[in-house]
């Protein structure tokens, strides 16, 4: 099934073998490929031979639906993917009736031409099928195709009006505050100095505000 109403000249739907990124993993790295994973499939290819738009920093958008063998987080396997193939990648992440999606902003490597480097990942809740949130829209160019989605994960749609630079800062930024509010929270769970837990819980009230604020 195709969740993304793509045209029918995009189409591939063929099975990417498990073992073609052997060369990029270690031993635990495969058995995760192996336990975790029951089918890669290439759905789609969006370039300009296949959906007639502009390409500029992005030359291909391949989507890749990911079937799993028990509903776990792979995003580490999916780095792995990303780093091993050079063109941006959309994974639909599948198990049973639910889904999420994952797809990430990444730069070829400045000395190894056959790999890339991941600068972010944007990532979806676990969602069920028949209640698709996300939608690849074809408009104005490649570049614009992939923005428009990672917006779409980010739940932010003012964000669209930002350049991708500052969509990547304020997703970094956000990301940060959150491991300074779990790291805070640590500490005060740790701390048996009243005095202490006092000017813990202030800085944490303050970090949560400033994260609000980003957020919103």
């Amino acid at each position: 099934m195709d969740f993304f109403n793509l045209p029918s000249r995009t189409k591939v739907g063929r099975v990417v073998p498990k073992n073609a990124f052997d060369e990029y993993t270690n031993t635990k790295q495969k058995k995760q490929f192996t336990d975790g994973i029951q089918r890669i499939t290439w759905i789609h290819k969006l370039s300009t031979e296949t959906v007639n738009l502009e390409a500029k920093d992005i030359k291909e958008i391949q989507v890749f639906k990911v079937e799993l063998k028990e509903q776990t987080d792979i995003l580490k396997i999916l780095e792995i993917i990303n780093k091993a193939i050079p063109y941006h990648i959309v994974f639909w992440v599948e198990f049973k009736e639910q889904a999420y999606i994952s797809t990430a902003v990444k730069h070829p490597h400045p000395t190894n031409e056959d790999i890339s480097v991941v600068d972010w990942t944007f990532t979806s809740d676990w969602f069920d099928l028949a209640t698709t949130p996300f939608q690849i829209n074809l408009k104005n160019s490649l570049d614009a195709v992939h923005k428009d989605l990672c917006v779409q994960l980010t739940g932010k749609p003012d964000l669209s009006k930002k350049s991708m630079d500052s969509i990547l800062q304020n997703q970094q930024e956000i990301d940060q505050l959150k491991k300074k509010v779990a790291k805070l929270k640590s500490a005060i769970s740790r701390s048996k100095k009243f005095n202490e837990k006092v000017d813990l819980n202030l800085k944490l009230k303050t970090t949560e505000k400033e994260l609000k604020k980003i957020i919103n």
